[in-house]
């Protein structure tokens, strides 16, 4: 039972979003299929700082949670699992991934635990600044970054760094569509929101100008790996999946945004690993 309520407190599901670019990242960095040790030890790795970021996120949001509708029947906010074990789980997910870490490479080991505190922030910046959905996209940015030093620890190319800001820009469209559903209640508790702090039709806008820099840098990756036409097409195809999302949240229907957010940038997201197998082969 515990273990429900824990994957209910970390959205285990929403690890469809990063693991996929963290993959990329090893797939273009070796050119082919990674080392089984690799892939798994990546796994585990962004299994790790993931579970800690969230468990993170919830003990600092514990008190906004419980007065928001939308998040107080969050696990930690009923109860249904305690502060202190809250604590303990989010120790043992920073410990994982740093073991993790030791066990690719000396980089990674090195830059684990200023990994964690880059991905432990998001919750404090979203009290100062509406930017705070693009700390949210930088820190999942960092999952090309990591499967690249992963296999390559010496140094980093141009193509992980296009796709960190790919994902980056990615991740604050989509987190600025989220926000709407928060609108009111940012405005109430004091958060920053780009909905919240400049409205509704500014936040459509900047988000879909987001969406285009994603493909943007997409494209660029493409060039720098380099990778052949199935990359290209992914790129097209992503183009086209990121504005029917916009065009689902643009038409203000609540019963969509579950679509619009989990179910189609999923898709994204392995869309993007197929281009990068393919594109390094074609």
């Amino acid at each position: 039972m515990r273990f429900i309520e824990i994957c209910r407190m970390i959205k285990i599901e929403h690890s469809v979003f990063a693991l996929p670019w963290a993959w990329s990242g090893a797939f273009l960095a070796a050119r082919g299929l990674p080392s089984a040790r690799v892939l798994f030890f990546l796994t585990v790795a962004m299994i790790g700082v993931r579970s800690f970021a969230m468990t993170a996120n919830r003990i600092i949001d514990v008190e906004i949670d419980r007065r928001n509708p939308r998040t107080r029947e969050r696990p930690l906010a009923t109860g249904a699992i305690s502060l202190r074990e809250a604590l303990v789980f989010a120790a043992v997910a920073g410990l994982v991934f740093i073991a993790a870490c030791a066990c690719l490479n000396l980089t990674c080991l090195i830059l684990s635990l200023p990994a964690l505190i880059f991905a432990s922030a998001y919750s404090y910046t979203k009290r100062y600044s509406p930017l705070c959905h693009y700390w949210l996209g930088a820190t999942l940015g960092l999952a090309p970054l990591a499967g690249w030093l992963a296999v390559i620890p010496s140094s980093l190319g141009l193509a992980p760094i296009a796709l960190f800001f790919a994902v980056s820009f990615w991740v604050g469209a989509f987190d600025i569509y989220y926000a709407f559903q928060d609108l009111t209640v940012d405005r109430e508790t004091g958060l920053h929101s780009i909905p919240a702090d400049l409205g509704e039709s500014s936040a459509l806008h900047i988000a879909a100008f987001s969406h285009c820099m994603t493909v943007i840098f997409l494209f660029l990756a493409g060039f720098a790996a380099p990778l052949g036409w199935p990359w290209y097409s992914m790129c097209a195809a992503v183009g086209a999946i990121l504005l029917w999302e916009h065009k689902l949240v643009a038409s203000r229907d609540p019963g969509r945004l579950k679509m619009a957010f989990f179910t189609l940038n999923g898709v994204v997201s392995f869309v993007v690993l197929a281009g990068a197998i393919f594109g390094v082969y074609f």
